[in-house]
C-alpha cells in the first residue's frame, strides 16, 4: 500500500534501503499533528526536540514560528553507533544503556516543550524503549507534549520507516528514508503502560496503519 503511493508519485524503483531521504513526499492527514500545530502557532519561544533523520523543511517551519529546533536521530544512532557491550545472562546482546542516553538526550543540557517522536519507538531495540520514554520524561517540562506515531502492524510494505516533514496544514509528508528493522507494534494498552508516569495522553484515530498518540507530561 505505502510503497505503491510512493512509486505513482516517482519514476523508477525504490531501493529497499536508501540513506536519508529519498523520492517524493506523500502527503497523509493527521489530526495530532493539526491539534499540535495550533500550539505552536499560539505560543513563542518553545523549545522544540526533533527525532527523525533531520528535515531542513521541519527546521525552517518551527523556526519561522519563533521556535527554537535541536535533533536526535533515536533510531539512526541506536543502530549505527557501538552501544552493545557484550552478552547478557541469557545470551542476548547487553546494551549500554546509559552512554546511549546520554549521547541522545543529555538531562542536564536543556529541556523541551515538545518532542517529535514520530514512529522512533517502533524501530528501536527493546532495551532502550522504557528508558528513552524515562529520559523523555526527565527532560520534558510539565505541560509539554510529545507527538507519537505508532504502527498496528510489522508486517509488509506498512512496516516500512519513513520520515515525517511538517507542513502548514492538517497534513504530513511522508517519505522513504534509510530502513531499519521493525521491532514491534503498540497497542493502546501498551502504549498507556509505557506512558504511565505521564499525565495524560490523547489518541487519534487513523485510516491506515500507524495511530498517533499526544502524550503531555
Amino acid at each position: 500500500m505505502l510503497r505503491s503511493l510512493f512509486e505513482k508519485r516517482q519514476q523508477g524503483t525504490l531501493t529497499e534501503t536508501v540513506p536519508g531521504l529519498t523520492g517524493p513526499r506523500v502527503p497523509r492527514h493527521s489530526g495530532a499533528w493539526g491539534l499540535l500545530r495550533r500550539r505552536l502557532e499560539a505560543e513563542e519561544n518553545l523549545h522544540i526536540i526533533d527525532t527523525g533523520y533531520t528535515s531542513p523543511a521541519n527546521i525552517n517551519f518551527l523556526t519561522s514560528l519563533g521556535h527554537s529546533v535541536f535533533l536526535a536521530d533515536l533510531v539512526y544512532d541506536a543502530y549505527t553507533e557501538n552501544w552493545q557491550s557484550g552478552t547478557d545472562e541469557d545470551g542476548n546482546p547487553a546494551w549500554d544503556v546509559e552512554a546511549y542516553l546520554n549521547h541522545t538526550l543529555k538531562p542536564s543540557e536543556r529541556s523541551y516543550d515538545i518532542v517529535l517522536l514520530w514512529t522512533a519507538l517502533d524501530y528501536l531495540p527493546e532495551p532502550l524503549v522504557a528508558p528513552i520514554v524515562g529520559r523523555l520524561y526527565e527532560t520534558v517540562r510539565p505541560g509539554g507534549q510529545v507527538l507519537a506515531f505508532f504502527h498496528t502492524t510489522t508486517k509488509g510494505e506498512d512496516a516500512m520507516r519513513l520520515r515525517f516533514h511538517l507542513t502548514p496544514g492538517d497534513d504530513v509528508e511522508m517519505q522513504l528514508t534509510q530502513q531499519f528493522p521493525i521491532q514491534r507494534a503498540f497497542t493502546n494498552r501498551s502504549i498507556e503502560r509505557l506512558f504511565s508516569a505521564w499525565s495524560s495522553h490523547r489518541q487519534f484515530l487513523a485510516k491506515d496503519s500507524v495511530s498517533e498518540v499526544i502524550i503531555t507530561r
